[in-house]
């Protein structure tokens, strides 16, 4: 019974992580040191209409390239984003934002733009490593203000899976949480690696107990009197 249910659970956790879940290599170091360039991660298959501020998305857009980039979303239809107070902080509808993902902190540490209004059904994305990173900055004089349309995200990262040094959920971004709307909760891959874990224990478990029993009665069939 416990390799059949372990067996379950285990199966289960793979296709279940498979269904929600799709594998995506980052390309740059835009995103460091959150998401080295290289990596690869895990992000949840989500429409552009449940993504929150503070969330790190896949998406693509023709104006940025060909390939699958990923940034953090700092910014939602009608938001007035700004860069940057006097500690240097991201502002949001005149709020500053603590981002202690960020690679570097202080009034140096990003480049300063003018207040700008997020278009209705658009994102307004950033790196979080801000010196180097192409991100919305760069767009700020097209039609969108650097925005990008919701229905150009893929998914939603959730968990770094390679290399094995950086493997873990990504952290939260609180700094957002007051915000209307809140943050994000995290995607179900907790779930599906608790199922894969505790099924890959009773797999083996079970498959011990098999033979420990059986020269444990034999031990015992041994025993004179």
């Amino acid at each position: 019974m416990a390799v059949a249910l372990g067996s379950v659970l285990f199966l289960g956790g793979f296709i279940w992580a498979a269904v929600f879940y799709k594998p995506y290599t980052v390309p740059t170091d835009s995103m460091d040191p959150t998401v080295r360039s290289g990596a690869r991660v895990l992000a949840e298959r989500a429409d552009g209409d449940e993504v929150r501020r503070g969330d790190v998305v896949v998406f693509r857009d023709s104006v940025w390239g060909a390939v699958p980039m990923v940034k953090r979303v700092v910014g939602v239809g009608g938001d007035k984003v700004a860069c940057c107070d006097r500690k240097g902080r991201l502002t949001v509808n005149g709020k500053p934002v603590d981002e202690p993902y960020l690679r570097t902190h202080g009034s140096d540490s990003q480049r300063p733009f003018e207040p700008t209004r997020v278009p209705k059904g658009k994102l307004f994305l950033l790196g979080d490593n801000r010196e180097a990173s192409l991100d919305s900055r760069v767009h700020l004089e097209d039609a969108d203000h650097g925005a990008v349309p919701r229905s150009a995200v893929e998914a939603r990262v959730d968990a770094i899976a390679w290399p094995v040094g950086a493997f873990g959920m990504l952290p939260e971004a609180s700094g957002f949480a007051d915000m209307p709307g809140g943050t994000s909760d995290r995607g179900p891959l907790p779930l599906a690696l608790t199922a894969v874990i505790a099924g890959a224990a009773l797999v083996l478990g079970g498959a011990a107990y098999g033979p420990l029993a059986r020269r444990r009665a034999t031990s015992a069939r041994r025993r004179p009197g």
